[in-house]
């Protein structure tokens, strides 16, 4: 069965020429349900493999109000369901209220994260001028999705099987205005998520747990030296990880209105280790080499020890806030060429009772969006798998291939998808009694630019050098998209506590 369930229109201009809304950025409207029945599948779907791989991304419907930046997308979800050696495909766009407000307007109501200005209305973000688009993230917990934005916004919970939008939590209200931000992090061994959000009024961030039942158990403000734009948040079995980076608005600039994003590089990185239900009085902060973050692969504990790995910058590229001046589109694809900025894996260990830093490189290579097990998040771990870029300035966020490194063996093992395909963010499905770490499957989303379509990737996450397990080819072409997440089957219904 393929089932056109729904159509947005699209009213992006024919003639658009922006670069990141053409080509594999390029948007659809149909949403649809599809079964391996009726999609061609090469090679065999493992039956072994049961869960959901879903994908989040940013997917304009609307011509933009000023200079569109690729995060100012509608988010749109693209899962895969896997059961019994079948899988059945959906997308879905996240319907926020920023969503649901342009739809019956016909038109945008929000500018982008690059011209707040341009906004006559209150909007969402930590600038308060933002779509809430929810195109960023996406992570399962209590039985449900929840998709967010990078830089925060209302939550947005959907079904994981059906991509059906639900009821707001009921602590939604609770962390109004500020929200929640993209990448909390779940605890598989206690079912509990971690998260953050930021904003440009005191208290300037706070931090939060909530439990299993998905009932707001904790949230206490951080006590930071100003504003700030942490993207991540790192999580051990006992500890929270909060970034203080040194790549924030000029403090001078944003008093007379103006939003200049500037790297100080004499400005220590800090990193606030917090017990996981403490409070700002509990935070301990430790200093380390003047840096940006993305995307961490995990954090745990190692005797006196909190290690924290993950790709790292310290020479990060932004395009300016506010009034642009010059091509607009070129400094984003200068901010977004990661192999320029060389985002690289990195170590930090963090001593707790000395309170010293060290610190070191692990790779020379330019990589991103690493990810780990879910079984394994928050705990030591071997595997971290990243992906590889294309260093190609008018390619930006074109994801190459994959790199798994082996963190104890010091190894690597790379994939490769191809001439002119480019990936998404993959994800781990741990086979059904997996025993080690790499038992299972890594699988992911791929875009062939030369056929014009996409489909699901399946790989043995032990080897790559086996190829694809399996190939399933969508209905249609999808845009290149932001990160994803795997559903345990045994986790679709809700956490195992």
């Amino acid at each position: 069965m393929i089932k056109v369930e729904n159509e947005v229109k699209l009213t992006i201009a024919e003639d658009e020429t922006n670069p990141f809304l053409l080509d594999h950025f390029e948007s659809v409207g149909k949403e649809y349900t599809a079964t391996t029945e009726s999609l061609e599948v090469i090679g065999e779907i493992p039956k072994d493999l049961n869960g959901i791989y879903v994908r989040n991304g940013h997917n304009q419907v609307h011509a933009p109000m000023g200079v569109y930046h690729p995060f100012d997308g509608d988010g749109m979800l693209h899962a895969v369901h896997f059961e019994d050696g079948k899988a059945t495909y959906r997308n879905r766009f996240v319907r926020t209220t920023g969503f649901l407000a342009e739809e019956a307007a016909g038109k945008s109501l929000w500018s982008g994260i690059l011209e707040p200005h341009l906004t006559t209305r209150q909007g969402w973000g930590s600038m308060g001028t933002m779509k809430d688009n929810a195109g960023t993230d996406v992570i399962a917990h209590g039985g449900k999705l929840l998709a967010s934005m990078s830089q925060c916004s209302e939550i947005n919970r959907m079904d994981p099987v059906t991509l059906e939008m639900l009821e707001p939590d009921s602590w939604n209200t609770t962390l109004a205005p500020q929200g929640i931000c993209s990448h909390f992090k779940v605890d598989n061994d206690t079912g509990e998520l971690m998260f953050f959000n930021f904003s440009e009024t005191y208290p300037y961030m706070n931090y939060g747990v909530v439990g299993p039942d998905n009932e707001l158990k904790h949230y206490v403000p951080i006590d930071l030296p100003g504003v700030r734009w942490p993207h991540d948040l790192g999580v051990t079995k006992n500890y929270s990880i909060l970034h203080d980076l040194p790549f924030i608005f000029d403090p001078e600039l944003l008093e007379k209105g103006q939003r200049k994003v500037t790297f100080f590089d004499d400005i220590p990185a800090r990193f606030g280790i917090i017990p996981r239900h403490g409070t700002n009085e509990d935070v301990k902060w430790f200093e380390a080499k003047s840096c940006f973050i993305l995307h961490l692969s995990n954090c745990y504990e190692d005797g006196d020890n909190v290690v924290m790995e993950g790709c790292v910058t310290f020479n990060p590229g932004k395009p300016e806030v506010g009034k642009q001046a010059g091509n607009a589109t070129d400094k984003i694809k200068q901010a977004m060429n990661k192999t320029a900025t060389q985002y690289r894996m990195y170590r930090w260990t963090f001593n707790m009772k000395t309170g010293q830093t060290q610190e070191e490189f692990l790779d020379d290579a330019a990589t991103e969006f690493p990810v780990v097990s879910n079984d394994y998040v928050g705990k030591k771990y071997r595997y971290s798998y990243n992906s590889t870029l294309n260093s190609d300035i008018d390619k930006p966020w074109y994801l190459t291939g994959l790199i798994k490194y082996d963190l104890q063996e010091g190894t690597s093992q790379k994939y490769d998808y191809g001439e002119g395909r480019l990936g998404s963010e993959p994800h781990i499905a741990r086979r059904t009694n997996a025993v080690a770490e790499d038992d299972g499957y890594l699988i992911t989303l791929v875009t062939d630019l030369n056929e014009n379509r996409s489909e699901c990737l399946i790989l043995d996450a032990s080897d790559f050098s086996k190829g694809p397990v399996a190939r399933i080819m969508l209905p249609h072409r999808i845009p290149t998209g932001a990160h994803g997440a795997w559903v345990e089957e045994a986790r679709i219904k809700g956490e195992l506590v």
